[in-house]
Protein backbone atom coordinates (compact mmCIF):
# COMPACT_ATOMS: atom_id res chain seq x y z
CA UNK A 1 0.00 0.00 0.00
CA UNK A 2 2.83 2.41 0.90
CA UNK A 3 4.62 1.68 -2.38
CA UNK A 4 1.38 2.31 -4.30
CA UNK A 5 1.00 5.68 -2.56
CA UNK A 6 4.59 6.67 -3.41
CA UNK A 7 4.02 5.80 -7.08
CA UNK A 8 0.75 7.74 -7.11
CA UNK A 9 2.41 10.80 -5.50
CA UNK A 10 5.17 10.67 -8.10
CA UNK A 11 2.63 10.58 -10.93
CA UNK A 12 0.71 13.50 -9.39
CA UNK A 13 3.94 15.51 -9.11
CA UNK A 14 4.82 14.82 -12.74
CA UNK A 15 1.33 15.85 -13.87
CA UNK A 16 1.53 19.08 -11.86
CA UNK A 17 5.02 19.97 -13.11
CA UNK A 18 3.99 19.31 -16.70
CA UNK A 19 0.85 21.42 -16.36
CA UNK A 20 2.78 24.38 -14.92
CA UNK A 21 5.39 24.13 -17.67
CA UNK A 22 2.76 24.06 -20.41
CA UNK A 23 0.96 26.99 -18.80
CA UNK A 24 4.24 28.93 -18.74
CA UNK A 25 3.84 30.00 -15.12
CA UNK A 26 7.52 30.36 -14.26
CA UNK A 27 7.13 31.56 -10.68
CA UNK A 28 4.56 28.96 -9.64
CA UNK A 29 6.54 26.21 -11.38
CA UNK A 30 9.76 27.19 -9.60
CA UNK A 31 8.04 27.45 -6.22
CA UNK A 32 6.45 24.02 -6.61
CA UNK A 33 9.34 22.24 -8.35
CA UNK A 34 12.09 23.49 -6.03
CA UNK A 35 10.05 22.64 -2.93
CA UNK A 36 10.47 18.94 -3.77
CA UNK A 37 13.48 16.78 -2.98
CA UNK A 38 16.20 16.70 -5.70
CA UNK A 39 15.41 13.00 -6.22
CA UNK A 40 11.82 13.87 -7.21
CA UNK A 41 13.14 16.61 -9.49
CA UNK A 42 15.61 14.19 -11.07
CA UNK A 43 12.87 11.58 -11.62
CA UNK A 44 10.81 14.13 -13.55
CA UNK A 45 13.85 15.23 -15.58
CA UNK A 46 14.75 11.66 -16.54
CA UNK A 47 11.25 10.98 -17.92
CA UNK A 48 10.86 14.34 -19.67
CA UNK A 49 11.15 14.68 -23.44
CA UNK A 50 13.62 17.05 -25.12
CA UNK A 51 11.10 19.90 -25.38
CA UNK A 52 10.25 19.72 -21.69
CA UNK A 53 13.94 19.65 -20.76
CA UNK A 54 14.54 22.80 -22.82
CA UNK A 55 11.92 24.57 -20.70
CA UNK A 56 13.65 23.33 -17.55
CA UNK A 57 16.95 24.85 -18.72
CA UNK A 58 15.13 28.17 -19.11
CA UNK A 59 13.33 28.05 -15.76
CA UNK A 60 16.16 26.65 -13.58
CA UNK A 61 19.58 28.15 -12.96
CA UNK A 62 22.73 26.07 -13.55
CA UNK A 63 23.17 25.79 -9.76
CA UNK A 64 19.63 24.45 -9.33
CA UNK A 65 20.15 22.05 -12.20
CA UNK A 66 23.43 20.93 -10.58
CA UNK A 67 21.52 19.95 -7.44
CA UNK A 68 19.17 17.94 -9.65
CA UNK A 69 22.08 16.20 -11.41
CA UNK A 70 23.59 15.20 -8.05
CA UNK A 71 20.52 12.98 -7.54
CA UNK A 72 20.08 11.74 -11.10
CA UNK A 73 20.52 8.10 -12.13
CA UNK A 74 21.28 7.75 -15.82
CA UNK A 75 23.10 5.27 -18.01
CA UNK A 76 26.62 6.43 -18.79
CA UNK A 77 25.99 6.85 -22.52
CA UNK A 78 22.97 9.15 -21.92
CA UNK A 79 25.00 12.06 -20.54
CA UNK A 80 26.55 13.00 -23.87
CA UNK A 81 23.17 13.54 -25.57
CA UNK A 82 21.77 15.48 -22.61
CA UNK A 83 24.70 17.88 -22.46
CA UNK A 84 24.63 18.39 -26.23
CA UNK A 85 21.11 19.79 -25.97
CA UNK A 86 22.22 22.39 -23.39
CA UNK A 87 23.88 25.71 -24.14
CA UNK A 88 27.64 25.25 -23.63
CA UNK A 89 27.87 28.06 -21.07
CA UNK A 90 24.90 26.65 -19.14
CA UNK A 91 26.41 23.15 -19.14
CA UNK A 92 29.80 24.47 -18.06
CA UNK A 93 28.28 26.42 -15.15
CA UNK A 94 26.22 23.37 -14.17
CA UNK A 95 29.38 21.23 -13.92
CA UNK A 96 31.25 23.89 -11.95
CA UNK A 97 28.48 23.95 -9.30
CA UNK A 98 28.57 20.16 -8.84
CA UNK A 99 30.88 18.42 -6.41
CA UNK A 100 34.15 17.83 -8.24
CA UNK A 101 34.01 14.03 -8.15
CA UNK A 102 30.48 13.98 -9.59
CA UNK A 103 31.44 16.46 -12.32
CA UNK A 104 34.43 14.27 -13.21
CA UNK A 105 32.19 11.18 -13.43
CA UNK A 106 30.03 12.99 -15.99
CA UNK A 107 32.94 14.40 -17.98
CA UNK A 108 34.42 10.90 -18.27
CA UNK A 109 31.31 9.93 -20.25
CA UNK A 110 31.48 12.89 -22.69
CA UNK A 111 33.53 13.15 -25.86
CA UNK A 112 36.86 14.98 -25.77
CA UNK A 113 35.54 18.01 -27.69
CA UNK A 114 32.76 18.54 -25.13
CA UNK A 115 35.16 18.21 -22.20
CA UNK A 116 37.63 20.67 -23.72
CA UNK A 117 34.84 23.17 -24.41
CA UNK A 118 33.42 23.07 -20.89
CA UNK A 119 36.81 23.29 -19.19
CA UNK A 120 37.75 26.29 -21.37
CA UNK A 121 34.57 28.19 -20.52
CA UNK A 122 34.57 27.24 -16.83
CA UNK A 123 36.15 29.46 -14.17
CA UNK A 124 39.83 28.62 -13.66
CA UNK A 125 39.54 27.34 -10.10
CA UNK A 126 36.77 24.84 -10.86
CA UNK A 127 38.45 23.78 -14.10
CA UNK A 128 41.75 23.13 -12.32
CA UNK A 129 40.09 21.05 -9.60
CA UNK A 130 38.39 18.93 -12.25
CA UNK A 131 41.59 18.55 -14.29
CA UNK A 132 43.42 17.34 -11.19
CA UNK A 133 40.98 14.44 -10.89
CA UNK A 134 40.50 13.63 -14.57
CA UNK A 135 43.99 12.15 -14.96
CA UNK A 136 43.47 9.46 -12.31
CA UNK A 137 42.92 5.95 -13.61
CA UNK A 138 39.30 4.86 -13.69
CA UNK A 139 38.00 2.65 -10.85
CA UNK A 140 40.68 3.86 -8.43
CA UNK A 141 40.33 5.89 -5.24
CA UNK A 142 41.61 8.96 -7.09
CA UNK A 143 38.87 8.74 -9.69
CA UNK A 144 36.03 8.73 -7.14
CA UNK A 145 37.41 11.06 -4.46
CA UNK A 146 36.24 14.63 -3.94
CA UNK A 147 38.45 17.59 -3.12
CA UNK A 148 35.69 19.41 -1.24
CA UNK A 149 36.64 18.58 2.33
CA UNK A 150 37.56 20.46 5.51
CA UNK A 151 41.18 20.39 6.70
CA UNK A 152 42.66 22.34 9.62
CA UNK A 153 46.29 22.87 10.72
CA UNK A 154 47.63 20.63 13.44
CA UNK A 155 48.80 23.58 15.56
CA UNK A 156 45.50 25.51 15.39
CA UNK A 157 43.01 25.95 18.23
CA UNK A 158 39.44 24.74 18.34
CA UNK A 159 38.27 28.34 17.89
CA UNK A 160 40.22 28.85 14.66
CA UNK A 161 39.25 25.36 13.44
CA UNK A 162 35.57 26.22 13.91
CA UNK A 163 36.08 29.40 11.88
CA UNK A 164 37.69 27.38 9.09
CA UNK A 165 34.82 24.91 9.27
CA UNK A 166 32.17 27.65 9.02
CA UNK A 167 33.85 29.15 5.94
CA UNK A 168 34.41 25.80 4.21
CA UNK A 169 31.09 24.17 5.14
CA UNK A 170 28.97 25.60 2.27
CA UNK A 171 31.16 23.87 -0.34
CA UNK A 172 32.29 20.81 1.62
CA UNK A 173 30.72 17.46 0.82
CA UNK A 174 30.75 16.49 4.51
CA UNK A 175 31.56 18.40 7.70
CA UNK A 176 31.24 15.58 10.21
CA UNK A 177 34.90 14.69 9.77
CA UNK A 178 37.56 17.42 9.92
CA UNK A 179 40.99 16.29 8.77
CA UNK A 180 44.16 17.53 10.43
CA UNK A 181 47.29 18.27 8.39
CA UNK A 182 50.79 19.44 9.27
CA UNK A 183 52.72 22.29 7.68
CA UNK A 184 53.54 20.10 4.64
CA UNK A 185 49.84 19.22 4.11
CA UNK A 186 50.46 15.66 5.26
CA UNK A 187 47.61 13.87 7.00
CA UNK A 188 48.28 13.88 10.76
CA UNK A 189 44.95 13.06 12.34
CA UNK A 190 41.21 13.54 12.37
CA UNK A 191 38.63 15.23 14.60
CA UNK A 192 34.89 14.88 14.41
CA UNK A 193 32.34 17.65 14.58
CA UNK A 194 31.35 16.27 17.99
CA UNK A 195 34.96 16.64 19.21
CA UNK A 196 35.02 20.30 18.15
CA UNK A 197 31.69 21.13 19.76
CA UNK A 198 32.58 19.53 23.09
CA UNK A 199 36.15 20.90 23.35
CA UNK A 200 37.15 24.22 24.92
CA UNK A 201 37.82 26.96 22.35
CA UNK A 202 41.46 27.44 23.36
CA UNK A 203 42.28 23.73 23.16
CA UNK A 204 44.87 22.79 20.53
CA UNK A 205 43.64 20.51 17.75
CA UNK A 206 46.69 18.30 18.28
CA UNK A 207 45.44 17.59 21.82
CA UNK A 208 42.02 16.25 20.76
CA UNK A 209 42.71 14.73 17.35
CA UNK A 210 42.85 11.00 16.72
CA UNK A 211 46.26 10.17 15.24
CA UNK A 212 45.32 6.64 14.21
CA UNK A 213 43.76 7.56 10.90
CA UNK A 214 42.70 4.92 8.38
CA UNK A 215 43.43 6.17 4.86
CA UNK A 216 43.73 4.78 1.34
CA UNK A 217 46.25 5.32 -1.41
CA UNK A 218 45.12 7.35 -4.38
CA UNK A 219 45.79 4.32 -6.61
CA UNK A 220 43.78 1.85 -4.49
CA UNK A 221 41.04 -0.08 -6.31
CA UNK A 222 37.55 1.25 -5.62
CA UNK A 223 36.32 -2.19 -4.51
CA UNK A 224 38.91 -2.24 -1.73
CA UNK A 225 37.88 1.28 -0.71
CA UNK A 226 34.24 0.16 -0.54
CA UNK A 227 35.23 -2.81 1.59
CA UNK A 228 37.14 -0.59 4.02
CA UNK A 229 34.27 1.85 4.45
CA UNK A 230 31.91 -1.07 5.04
CA UNK A 231 34.24 -2.72 7.56
CA UNK A 232 34.96 0.46 9.53
CA UNK A 233 31.50 2.06 9.16
CA UNK A 234 33.06 5.37 8.06
CA UNK A 235 31.15 8.31 6.61
CA UNK A 236 34.27 9.36 4.70
CA UNK A 237 37.76 8.03 4.05
CA UNK A 238 40.83 10.23 3.38
CA UNK A 239 42.87 9.65 0.22
CA UNK A 240 46.63 10.21 0.33
CA UNK A 241 49.61 9.95 -2.00
CA UNK A 242 52.72 7.87 -1.30
CA UNK A 243 54.09 10.66 0.93
CA UNK A 244 50.87 10.87 2.97
CA UNK A 245 49.78 14.23 1.53
CA UNK A 246 46.00 14.61 1.87
CA UNK A 247 44.55 14.73 -1.65
CA UNK A 248 40.84 14.22 -1.10
CA UNK A 249 38.16 12.15 0.58
CA UNK A 250 35.71 9.46 -0.48
CA UNK A 251 32.26 9.73 1.06
CA UNK A 252 29.85 6.93 1.81
CA UNK A 253 27.33 8.10 -0.83
CA UNK A 254 30.00 7.65 -3.50
CA UNK A 255 30.72 4.17 -2.16
CA UNK A 256 27.05 3.24 -2.46
CA UNK A 257 27.31 4.09 -6.17
CA UNK A 258 30.48 1.98 -6.40
CA UNK A 259 28.82 -1.00 -4.74
CA UNK A 260 25.87 -0.76 -7.12
CA UNK A 261 28.20 -0.44 -10.11
CA UNK A 262 30.38 -3.38 -9.04
CA UNK A 263 27.36 -5.58 -8.24
CA UNK A 264 25.83 -4.82 -11.63
CA UNK A 265 29.15 -5.50 -13.35
CA UNK A 266 29.67 -8.82 -11.55
CA UNK A 267 26.10 -9.91 -12.27
CA UNK A 268 26.59 -9.06 -15.94
CA UNK A 269 29.72 -11.19 -16.11
CA UNK A 270 28.10 -14.06 -14.24
CA UNK A 271 25.36 -13.99 -16.88
CA UNK A 272 27.95 -13.70 -19.69
CA UNK A 273 26.70 -10.27 -20.74
CA UNK A 274 29.28 -7.59 -21.53
CA UNK A 275 27.17 -4.90 -19.90
CA UNK A 276 23.87 -5.20 -18.10
CA UNK A 277 20.99 -4.44 -20.44
CA UNK A 278 18.54 -1.73 -19.44
CA UNK A 279 14.91 -1.58 -20.47
CA UNK A 280 15.32 1.61 -22.49
CA UNK A 281 17.83 0.06 -24.88
CA UNK A 282 16.81 -1.14 -28.33
CA UNK A 283 16.82 -4.78 -29.37
CA UNK A 284 19.77 -4.11 -31.69
CA UNK A 285 21.84 -2.55 -28.87
CA UNK A 286 21.05 -5.44 -26.51
CA UNK A 287 21.88 -7.99 -29.22
CA UNK A 288 25.27 -6.35 -29.91
CA UNK A 289 26.23 -6.72 -26.25
CA UNK A 290 25.12 -10.35 -25.97
CA UNK A 291 26.29 -11.72 -29.33
CA UNK A 292 30.07 -11.86 -28.66
CA UNK A 293 29.53 -14.02 -25.58
CA UNK A 294 26.95 -16.22 -27.29
CA UNK A 295 29.21 -16.77 -30.30
CA UNK A 296 32.10 -17.72 -28.01
CA UNK A 297 29.83 -20.11 -26.11
CA UNK A 298 28.70 -21.55 -29.45
CA UNK A 299 32.27 -22.56 -30.25
CA UNK A 300 32.58 -24.14 -26.81
CA UNK A 301 29.29 -25.92 -27.46
CA UNK A 302 30.71 -27.28 -30.72
CA UNK A 303 33.56 -28.75 -28.67
CA UNK A 304 30.94 -30.56 -26.59
CA UNK A 305 29.23 -31.85 -29.76
CA UNK A 306 32.57 -33.00 -31.17
CA UNK A 307 33.31 -34.80 -27.93
CA UNK A 308 30.00 -36.69 -28.18
CA UNK A 309 30.88 -37.60 -31.75
CA UNK A 310 33.99 -39.39 -30.48
CA UNK A 311 31.72 -41.76 -28.53
CA UNK A 312 29.29 -42.32 -31.40
CA UNK A 313 30.06 -46.06 -31.52
CA UNK A 314 29.22 -46.44 -27.83
CA UNK A 315 25.93 -44.59 -28.24
CA UNK A 316 25.04 -46.69 -31.31
CA UNK A 317 25.46 -49.92 -29.37
CA UNK A 318 23.55 -48.79 -26.27
CA UNK A 319 21.10 -46.09 -27.39
CA UNK A 320 19.61 -45.82 -23.90
CA UNK A 321 22.79 -44.07 -22.75
CA UNK A 322 21.87 -40.95 -24.75
CA UNK A 323 18.71 -40.45 -22.71
CA UNK A 324 20.69 -39.59 -19.58
CA UNK A 325 23.17 -37.11 -21.10
CA UNK A 326 21.01 -34.01 -20.35
CA UNK A 327 20.49 -35.24 -16.77
CA UNK A 328 24.21 -35.66 -16.06
CA UNK A 329 25.25 -32.45 -17.81
CA UNK A 330 22.50 -30.46 -16.08
CA UNK A 331 23.35 -31.71 -12.60
CA UNK A 332 27.04 -31.04 -13.12
CA UNK A 333 26.32 -27.54 -14.44
CA UNK A 334 24.04 -26.72 -11.51
CA UNK A 335 26.48 -27.91 -8.84
CA UNK A 336 29.35 -26.06 -10.54
CA UNK A 337 27.34 -22.83 -10.66
CA UNK A 338 26.50 -23.15 -6.96
CA UNK A 339 30.18 -23.51 -6.05
CA UNK A 340 31.06 -20.63 -8.39
CA UNK A 341 28.56 -18.32 -6.68
CA UNK A 342 30.01 -19.12 -3.25
CA UNK A 343 33.60 -18.52 -4.39
CA UNK A 344 32.89 -15.29 -6.30
CA UNK A 345 30.87 -13.86 -3.43
CA UNK A 346 33.61 -14.74 -0.95
CA UNK A 347 36.23 -13.01 -3.09
CA UNK A 348 34.04 -9.96 -3.66
CA UNK A 349 33.28 -9.47 0.04
CA UNK A 350 36.85 -10.17 1.13
CA UNK A 351 35.82 -13.16 3.27
CA UNK A 352 38.25 -15.38 1.38
CA UNK A 353 41.81 -14.60 2.41
CA UNK A 354 44.97 -16.45 1.47
CA UNK A 355 44.82 -18.81 4.46
CA UNK A 356 41.16 -19.74 3.91
CA UNK A 357 41.32 -20.58 0.19
CA UNK A 358 42.44 -24.15 0.83
CA UNK A 359 39.75 -24.43 3.50
CA UNK A 360 37.16 -23.39 0.91
CA UNK A 361 38.45 -25.94 -1.62
CA UNK A 362 38.39 -28.76 0.92
CA UNK A 363 34.91 -27.77 2.08
CA UNK A 364 33.57 -27.64 -1.48
CA UNK A 365 35.27 -30.95 -2.31
CA UNK A 366 33.53 -32.52 0.68
CA UNK A 367 30.24 -30.91 -0.30
CA UNK A 368 30.60 -32.17 -3.87
CA UNK A 369 31.40 -35.69 -2.67
CA UNK A 370 28.41 -35.85 -0.30
CA UNK A 371 25.92 -34.39 -2.78
CA UNK A 372 27.37 -36.52 -5.55
CA UNK A 373 26.96 -39.77 -3.59
CA UNK A 374 23.40 -38.93 -2.53
CA UNK A 375 22.33 -37.87 -6.04
CA UNK A 376 24.10 -40.88 -7.55
CA UNK A 377 22.25 -43.32 -5.29
CA UNK A 378 18.93 -41.62 -6.07
CA UNK A 379 19.63 -41.84 -9.82
CA UNK A 380 20.50 -45.57 -9.58
CA UNK A 381 17.15 -46.22 -7.94
CA UNK A 382 15.20 -44.11 -10.43
CA UNK A 383 16.83 -45.73 -13.47
CA UNK A 384 16.29 -49.22 -12.07
CA UNK A 385 12.59 -48.69 -11.30
CA UNK A 386 12.02 -46.78 -14.55
CA UNK A 387 13.92 -48.93 -17.05
CA UNK A 388 14.71 -52.06 -15.05
CA UNK A 389 18.40 -51.69 -15.91
CA UNK A 390 20.55 -52.04 -12.79
CA UNK A 391 23.93 -51.92 -14.59
CA UNK A 392 23.01 -48.85 -16.60
CA UNK A 393 21.58 -47.30 -13.46
CA UNK A 394 24.87 -47.91 -11.64
CA UNK A 395 26.78 -46.45 -14.60
CA UNK A 396 24.63 -43.31 -14.69
CA UNK A 397 24.75 -43.00 -10.89
CA UNK A 398 28.54 -43.28 -10.87
CA UNK A 399 28.77 -40.67 -13.64
CA UNK A 400 26.45 -38.33 -11.73
CA UNK A 401 28.49 -38.72 -8.54
CA UNK A 402 31.82 -38.16 -10.32
CA UNK A 403 30.51 -35.25 -12.39
CA UNK A 404 29.04 -33.41 -9.40
CA UNK A 405 32.25 -33.86 -7.42
CA UNK A 406 34.49 -32.60 -10.23
CA UNK A 407 32.08 -29.78 -11.19
CA UNK A 408 31.84 -28.52 -7.61
CA UNK A 409 35.62 -28.53 -7.28
CA UNK A 410 36.03 -26.75 -10.62
CA UNK A 411 33.38 -24.18 -9.75
CA UNK A 412 35.30 -23.13 -6.64
CA UNK A 413 38.86 -23.58 -7.95
CA UNK A 414 38.57 -21.67 -11.25
CA UNK A 415 37.49 -18.29 -9.79
CA UNK A 416 40.24 -18.59 -7.13
CA UNK A 417 42.79 -19.26 -9.88
CA UNK A 418 41.53 -16.34 -11.96
CA UNK A 419 41.62 -14.07 -8.90
CA UNK A 420 45.21 -15.19 -8.28
CA UNK A 421 46.02 -14.04 -11.83
CA UNK A 422 44.69 -10.53 -10.96
CA UNK A 423 41.61 -10.98 -13.17
CA UNK A 424 38.04 -10.32 -12.06
CA UNK A 425 36.75 -13.75 -10.93
CA UNK A 426 33.27 -12.87 -12.19
CA UNK A 427 34.49 -13.64 -15.73
CA UNK A 428 34.30 -17.30 -14.66
CA UNK A 429 30.64 -16.79 -15.44
CA UNK A 430 27.80 -19.24 -15.04
CA UNK A 431 27.56 -20.07 -18.77
CA UNK A 432 31.31 -20.72 -18.98
CA UNK A 433 31.33 -22.96 -15.92
CA UNK A 434 28.21 -24.74 -17.21
CA UNK A 435 29.77 -25.34 -20.64
CA UNK A 436 33.02 -26.53 -19.09
CA UNK A 437 31.17 -28.89 -16.80
CA UNK A 438 29.14 -30.19 -19.76
CA UNK A 439 32.41 -31.23 -21.38
CA UNK A 440 33.75 -32.82 -18.19
CA UNK A 441 30.51 -34.65 -17.35
CA UNK A 442 30.07 -36.05 -20.87
CA UNK A 443 33.70 -37.17 -20.94
CA UNK A 444 33.26 -38.94 -17.58
CA UNK A 445 29.91 -40.50 -18.52
CA UNK A 446 30.72 -41.74 -22.00
CA UNK A 447 34.25 -42.68 -20.95
CA UNK A 448 32.85 -44.95 -18.24
CA UNK A 449 30.27 -46.33 -20.70
CA UNK A 450 32.95 -47.16 -23.26
CA UNK A 451 35.14 -48.80 -20.60
CA UNK A 452 32.30 -51.06 -19.40
CA UNK A 453 30.56 -51.39 -22.78
CA UNK A 454 31.00 -55.19 -22.82
CA UNK A 455 28.98 -55.56 -19.62
CA UNK A 456 26.02 -53.39 -20.69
Amino acid sequence: MMEEKVVRDEELNEALFTELLIRGDVKEFRDEFLSHHPYDQASFYEKADSGTRQLLYQYLSPKEMADLFEAIELDDDDYEDLFLEMDARYASDLLSYMYTDDAVDILNELNKEQVATYLTIMDKESAQQIKDLLHYEEYTAGSIMTTEFVAVPKNSTVRSAMNILRNAAPNAETIYYVFVVDDDKKLSGIVTLRDLILAEEDTLISAIMNERVVSVSVSEDQEEVARMIKDYDFLALPVVDFQQHLLGIITVDDIIDVLEEEASDDYSKLAAVSDMDTFDKSSLTAAKKRLPWLILLTFLGMLTANLMGMFEATLDQVALLAVFIPLIAGMAGNSGTQALAVAVRGIATGDIEEESKMKLLFREAGTGLITGIVCGVVVVGLVYFWKGELLIGMLVGTAVMSSIFVATLAGSFIPLLIHRMKIDPAVASGPFITTLNDIISILIYLGLATTFLSRL
